[in-house]
């Protein structure tokens, strides 16, 4: 039992749901600022559930949309899909459980969660299929990751949701696009030599290694520029400001990595910088919302 959870959990990558998590519960923790930052049990497990679920539906598409480049590739060649661990029917089912299990938490939400849940889960299948078609996939993946605190967001508020806040929602949605442009392009340095010869295109491709690079560095640090934004809306003062100097720090010891080191270092660029990141993001979110009683926008 515990072997088989161990193996469908390691064909979506469950643990890097991380990534988004922490922004998605930010949002909800500074939408629900009336309460001190807590929505209820039931809000909170919802919207857990449609984490999950959107992101398990997103990483099975992928999957399986993907798996004949997988499969040529020496990197992704021992996955699931390609070595017959799991299969397509199977892989499928997958995709269509945690598609149902993303409509139905949104039914629960409130109605205009519902409502938008199919167009969510377009968003983030479709990216999988960007690679194809155009050399700005990250941009793709970083919208459907911004829907993880506009949706957290949407979820507490419904449309009871003030000009002001979606304002600040939509904020600190960019800011997680321009977070995903940048750290995919360095993980996508991994697979550069293998994406020409399969005609795959990025900005890797398109730009080359160094320019793109470049790109990235700008793109985080106009990320950071844009949780800077967030926190003086939001009326952040010394616990937000300490979480942004670590979180630039971090940024530039990504950059720092992705240019001195091999490509092995990209994983530890990748996974541990950029999980510290959105931890702490959360972190110093709770705690300006809920230490100082919450606050109000007027």
């Amino acid at each position: 039992m515990i072997s088989t959870v161990r193996k469908w959990a390691e064909f979506v990558k469950l643990s890097h749901t991380i990534f988004a998590l922490p922004f998605a519960l930010a949002a909800m923790v500074v939408a629900a600022r009336e309460n001190r930052g807590w929505p209820g049990w039931k809000t909170f497990g919802l919207v857990l559930l449609a984490m999950i679920c959107a992101r398990t539906c997103a990483m099975a598409f992928n999957r399986i949309v993907d798996r004949k480049f997988d499969a040529a590739n020496p990197r992704t060649a021992m996955r699931h899909l390609p070595t017959g661990k799991i299969s397509l029917a199977s892989a499928w089912a997958l995709w269509f459980i945690s598609a149902a299990g993303l409509v139905a938490a949104s039914w629960y939400l409130n109605p205009l969660c519902f409502y938008l849940s199919p167009l969510a889960l377009l968003i983030v299948c479709f990216y999988s299929l960007t690679k194809r078609f155009t050399d700005y996939t990250h941009v793709f993946l970083g919208v459907a990751l911004a829907l993880a605190p506009i949706g957290a967001w949407l979820a507490v508020q419904g449309t009871a949701i003030t000009r002001y806040e979606i304002m600040l929602a939509l904020i600190l949605g960019v800011a997680v696009v321009f977070w995903l442009i940048g750290f995919d392009i360095i993980y996508a340095l991994q697979d550069y030599e293998f994406d020409k010869r399969q005609g795959l295109r990025s900005l890797v491709v398109a730009w080359g290694p160094k320019n793109a690079l470049q790109a990235a560095f700008l793109s985080h640090m106009f990320m950071w520029g844009l949780l800077v934004l967030f926190g003086l809306l939001s009326r952040f003062r010394v616990a937000y400001l300490s979480g942004l100097l670590i979180i630039l720090v971090s940024l530039l010891l990504e950059h720092w990595l992705a240019r001195r080191r091999s490509l092995n270092w990209i994983n530890v660029a990748f996974f541990r910088l950029n999980a510290l990141i959105s931890t702490i993001f959360l972190v110093v979110t709770v705690a300006e919302v809920v230490l100082r009683g919450g606050f109000k926008i007027r």
